[in-house]
């Protein structure tokens, strides 16, 4: 059993339980439904209660908490997305050759190259 302090955290009362679509589910608000097997379910509105029994799926229902969850809608990763680092080119050495020395070989036309 857990205790009634521990419970309620931000207005909403976990005991009472949440609704499947909305993920939130205040005392004396809403609809319960029992199930044959036993399992309560608890639900805000008939909207979420009707969802339910026409068994849509709340992951594809956009208005739903685990809709925006899974397209990650209204976190707080919107506000500050990663940023991608660039690749800064650089001039690498190769043991014993100078960047002039390179730089030389580079220019030069294929044909002289091709003679050494």
């Amino acid at each position: 059993v857990v205790s009634a302090q521990s419970t309620v955290s931000s207005g909403i009362n976990a005991e009472y339980g949440s609704c499947i679509n909305a993920e939130y589910g205040y005392p004396s608000r809403g609809i319960r439904l029992a199930r044959t097997d036993g399992k309560i379910y608890n639900f805000v509105s008939k909207k979420c209660r009707n969802s339910y029994l026409m068994k849509k799926n709340p992951r594809k229902i956009s208005w739903t908490v685990l809709y925006r969850r899974k397209h990650k809608k209204g976190t707080a990763a919107d506000v500050a997305k990663k940023r991608t680092r660039k690749a800064v080119k650089f001039q690498r050495r190769i043991q014993g050759a100078t960047v002039e020395h390179i730089l030389a070989k580079r220019n030069q036309q294929p044909e002289v190259r091709k003679a050494q």
